[in-house]
């Protein structure tokens, strides 16, 4: 390589020592301020992009532990409920004798083993304890005053009972979930259920994740580190730490508060939070900082936070910093040996060998970081498809319990549509013998008038069976119905017996919209007034009431008679399936159960009444399509 030699002409001493000397002086220093800038500027950078990477995972992590947590604690709602179908039940909270508190705690005790709940007991309005699962133990709730329990309160009033809370009796955490005992519309007694959490802790413990669950009061219930627990993540005043005192619910531990040393907010439910080093879980003094991702857990007011240790991403961070600032410096010193080169051929040389080395050194570490991000690419690409398969799988799951749930409903109906079409066949029978005689006579005209019944009824019969096909091909019914288009109908279908008998009939409701399908109704209107005509059969002067009501945008109609009425035996088994007080050949109990179904599937509610003048009242109770009634019929 040929240079030129005006090209490194030295300077003349006069000229050369000024700029020389501010080289030496002002150079080194601005090069090292630029670095450090430079460098913490990727530090910054590198971390900013790191924290919002590991947000992004975070959050689906956050999304997969919080379903997880809704889902333990969800599959447990449903207990208490069930006890109000058991009649051991009843019979102890109306006469608490010894043989009936043997029973249910029999009971109980039975249920809670399958379950594999914590405990089941069951109190009188008062809040004493009147039978348990656990009454063989020493430490059990029999007897126990628990009226002062937020869950008693609520669930005496006829609200859900939740409540997280350590036990006064052993001190023990559970989660307790209350449902009022109901009889006739009044609640008689409060059914709980206690559950312990504890195992999803130990299941985020063996996972190496460190995540809590904090109540309503900011209070941590469940946490992967025990020395978290029954901690605040809000600040208590001392009137709230005086108040959750005398409330027993986390008995008497001090609730002290969980004080980050340092809180940066970063987006909404996002923080970063620093905490002093657990020396059992670190070996040097320094402080541990966390990504903190909070989402709060449907259908309770409690909150689950996911924290992510910062550790790993804090050193590629720093990284990444002295990676930019040695890039700098390499690039300052190329400018500056560009700049020498100019002066002395020896020193260019150096200078590019020199270079060449720190090029190497460069993309030995390039090479390097290069390995450790694809490795690192290809196990996240790995973990997003054990993810995906995991999500199709959950999503494969629910498809097969919607359709298991519509293979039971209609394996119900086709039980019962045996049932539903014997009166229509009863009623053609009744016609088609009618019509031969009519034709025998000549009388044409009514021969064709039952010709023509008989074909609605055939309508009416290919309507209720498309109805079972077509619940068979959607999740649920948005059809309307005009209701005195089925009351007619309804008593068309039951117009010999009416003809037949010297019944006097009410009609006072409106011919309003309701949201069910029309057929539907007429079956529900049908099942209803031919159990009212049966009721009046021995009755000399059966009369038979259809009044009608707006009542909370829905629409309520009271079918009631004044037959021999209902006893009190039979009043609880109303709606089960396969009772009745017919003969075999009469009735196969299936009409009261389906109705209330069909009612329930709309959004409605079948019930019954007894009044004291006699008889028996049928109430049910349908959304209205609009909140503006028809004309009163």
């Amino acid at each position: 390589m040929k240079c030129d030699p005006n090209l490194y002409r030295a300077a003349s001493p006069s000229l050369a020592v000024k700029p020389r000397l501010v080289r030496h002086l002002f150079l080194p220093p601005l090069i090292i301020a630029m670095m450090i800038g430079l460098g913490y500027i990727g530090f910054w950078i590198s971390e900013h992009y790191g924290i919002r990477n590991l947000g992004e995972n975070g959050q689906r992590q956050l999304e997969l532990h919080a379903r997880a947590v809704e889902s333990e604690i969800s599959k447990y709602t449903y207990l208490p409920s069930l006890l109000e179908l058991e009649t051991s039940v009843s019979q102890l909270l109306a006469d608490p004798t010894p043989e009936h508190r043997q029973t249910v705690n029999d009971y109980l005790e039975g249920l809670n083993r399958r379950s594999r709940s914590r405990a089941i007991y069951v109190m009188d309005t008062t809040g004493r304890v009147m039978a348990t699962s656990n009454w063989r133990d020493v430490d059990s709730y029999l007897g126990e005053d628990l009226s002062f329990r937020a869950y008693f309160q609520n669930a005496v009033r006829g609200q859900p009972g939740r409540f997280y809370g350590i036990g006064s009796t052993n001190g023990e955490p559970g989660y307790y979930l209350a449902h009022g005992l109901e009889e006739h519309g009044k609640i008689i007694g409060v059914a709980v259920v206690k559950v312990r959490l504890e195992a999803m802790e130990e299941r985020w413990q063996r996972a190496r994740l460190e995540a809590f669950v904090s109540d309503e009061n900011g209070i941590i219930i469940l946490s992967s580190d025990p020395a978290r627990r029954l901690k605040s993540v809000v600040p208590l005043s001392e009137e709230t730490k005086e108040k959750l005192a005398r409330s027993l619910q986390y008995y008497w531990f001090p609730l002290n508060e969980l004080q980050p040393l340092a809180r940066e907010t970063l987006s909404e439910g996002v923080e970063k939070l620093t905490f002093p080093a657990n020396s059992e879980l670190v070996s040097d003094d320094e402080n541990i900082s966390y990504l903190s991702q909070t989402r709060p857990l449907s259908d309770t007011p409690w909150n689950f936070t996911l924290l992510t240790p910062l550790q790993d991403l804090r050193r590629e961070a720093i990284n990444q910093g002295i990676l930019v600032a040695v890039a700098f410096a390499l690039c300052a010193f190329l400018l500056i040996a560009w700049n020498e080169r100019r002066k002395v051929i020896a020193t260019r040389l150096a200078a590019r060998e020199a270079l060449q080395e720190a090029n190497n050194q460069l993309e030995r570490r390039i090479t390097e970081r290069t390995t450790d991000l694809r490795a690192s690419n290809e196990r996240l690409k790995g973990q997003i498809r054990e993810r995906r398969q995991a999500e199709e799988t959950l999503r494969r799951a629910q498809d097969e319990l919607v359709q298991a749930g519509k293979l039971a409903a209609i394996g119900q109906m086709s039980t019962s549509i045996a049932h539903e079409l014997n009166q229509p066949l009863a009623a053609l029978r009744t016609l088609s013998g009618n019509t031969v005689r009519f034709l025998e006579r000549g009388q044409l005209d009514v021969a064709s008038t039952n010709l023509k019944t008989i074909n609605e009824l055939i309508d009416r019969m290919g309507r209720i069976t498309a109805s079972l096909r077509s619940f068979a091909r959607r999740g649920d019914d948005k059809g309307q119905a005009c209701l005195g288009k089925a009351v007619d109908a309804a008593l068309q279908l039951h117009g010999a017996r009416v003809e037949n008998t010297p019944l006097q009939l009410h009609r006072h409701f409106d011919a309003v919209q309701v949201q069910i399908d029309q057929t539907r109704l007429e079956q529900i209107l049908v099942n209803l007034i031919g159990n009212a005509l049966d009721a009046m059969q021995a009755q000399p002067l059966p009369e038979l009431w259809l009044e009608g009501e707006t009542f909370d945008g829905k629409y309520r109609l009271r079918v009631r008679d004044n037959g021999h009425g209902i006893d009190a035996e039979a009043r609880k088994h109303l709606f089960e399936p396969f009772f009745t007080t017919k003969p075999g050949e009469q009735g196969l109990g299936l009409g009261l159960t389906l109705s209330a179904s069909l009612a329930a599937a709309t959004g409605g509610h079948l019930g019954v009444e007894h009044p004291a003048s006699g008889g028996t009242a049928f109430v049910l109770s349908l959304p209205l399509v609009s909140p503006t009634p028809a004309e009163p019929i």
